[in-house]
C-alpha cells in the first residue's frame, strides 16, 4: 500500500488534482475517458469526491479503483461522515480496502436533503475529527487526510476556534491536510502561522480553483463560503462576458497564485479542476 503522506517527505512540492464521479443514473465511461488524460500530467495523486451520505458511493469507488488500476496514479477517496452510521462507515471502509483504496479524505460533508432533523441530530459522527478517530482506531493501515480553511470554516466563531478544531483532526489521525479553495494567499499564510502557533505540523496542500467562467462564482465558489478579492472581481468584470478570454485570465490568476505559494515553500498544490485535465496540464506546465 502506498501512503500519500510519504509523498510530502521528498523535499519537493506535491501536485494533485480533484475529480468527481458521475451521478448514479449517469454512465461512467465518459468520466473514465476524461480521467485517463490525467495520466500524462503525472500528478502525485488524484482525489475523488463522494456524494453526501454515499449518494455517489458506487461510482466513487469504481472511479477510484479505476484510477489506481488503469490510470496508474495513487488515489485519495473522499468519505463524508454526515450520512454514515458506524456500521455503514465500517462497511464502506471494507469496500475501499477490498479495492486497494487506503488513502481517505475525512470530511463531514453536507447534510443530505432526505435526512430528517432527528437523523441529523442523532448521527454517530458530528465532526470529521470524530470519523478520523474511528478510522484510525479500526483501520490503522489507512492514511487519513483532513480539510482546512484559509477563509475559516463558516461555522467557527473565529479563526482561533477553527484552528483548535483543526488540531483535533490532526490529533485524531489526519496526517496531511488539503485546504478549501481560496483566492487570497495572505489568508493561507495567516492560517499556516496560526497552525504553527498551535503546534500543528501536518503538511498542507493549497487548494486552488481556476475560475474558467464567470458562472462559477454563482455555484461552487458561493457554496464554499470563500471570499473573492477585488483583484479577482476585476478580472471577472473585465473578461467575464467572453468565455475564451475568461478561461485564459482565470488560469493566469491561478498560475500567479501558485507561483507565489511556491516561492513561500508550500507543501503541495491541489487543483480543483474537476474533470478537466487540459486545464490542469496548462497550469502545471506553467508552474512546475
Amino acid at each position: 500500500m502506498s501512503s500519500i503522506r510519504d509523498k510530502y517527505n521528498t523535499g519537493r512540492t506535491v501536485f494533485s488534482c480533484e475529480v468527481f464521479p458521475p451521478k448514479k443514473d449517469q454512465p461512467i465511461e465518459p468520466a473514465m475517458e476524461k480521467i485517463k488524460d490525467f495520466r500524462d500530467i503525472a500528478p502525485d495523486f488524484l482525489s475523488v469526491t463522494y456524494g453526501a451520505g454515499g449518494g455517489n458511493a458506487g461510482h466513487a469507488v469504481e472511479i477510484a479503483s479505476f484510477i489506481k488500476r488503469d490510470v496508474g496514479v495513487e488515489v485519495l477517496s473522499h468519505i463524508t461522515s454526515v450520512g454514515f452510521s458506524r456500521s455503514k462507515l465500517d462497511e464502506g471502509l471494507k469496500v475501499f480496502r477490498e479495492n486497494g483504496i487506503e488513502n481517505v479524505l475525512a470530511l463531514r460533508g453536507d447534510r443530505p436533503k432526505a435526512m430528517t432533523d432527528e437523523e441529523y441530530n442523532s448521527r454517530d459522527f458530528f465532526h470529521a475529527s470524530d470519523m478520523a478517530e474511528f478510522i484510525k482506531d479500526r483501520y490503522p493501515g489507512f492514511t487519513i487526510a483532513g480539510a482546512c480553511y484559509p477563509d475559516k470554516h463558516f461555522e467557527a466563531r473565529d479563526y482561533f476556534e477553527d484552528i483548535e478544531n483543526l488540531r483535533k483532526k490532526v490529533d485524531n489521525g489526519c496526517s496531511f491536510l488539503i485546504s478549501q479553495l481560496f483566492f487570497n494567499n495572505e489568508k493561507f499564510y495567516l492560517m499556516q502561522e496560526l497552525m504553527r502557533k498551535k503546534g500543528i505540523e501536518a503538511p498542507v496542500s493549497a487548494g486552488i480553483m481556476p475560475i474558467t467562467n464567470a458562472r462559477m462564482l454563482g455555484t461552487t465558489v458561493t457554496l464554499s463560503g470563500t471570499s473573492v478579492p477585488k483583484s479577482l472581481s476585476d478580472v471577472i468584470a473585465h473578461y467575464g462576458d467572453n468565455d475564451d478570454d475568461m478561461k485564459k485570465a482565470g488560469i493566469e490568476y491561478a498560475v500567479n497564485q501558485i507561483r507565489d505559494l511556491l516561492s513561500h515553500g508550500v507543501d503541495g498544490i491541489h487543483l480543483y479542476v474537476m474533470n478537466k485535465p487540459e486545464v490542469a496540464e496548462t497550469i502545471f506546465g506553467a508552474v512546475r
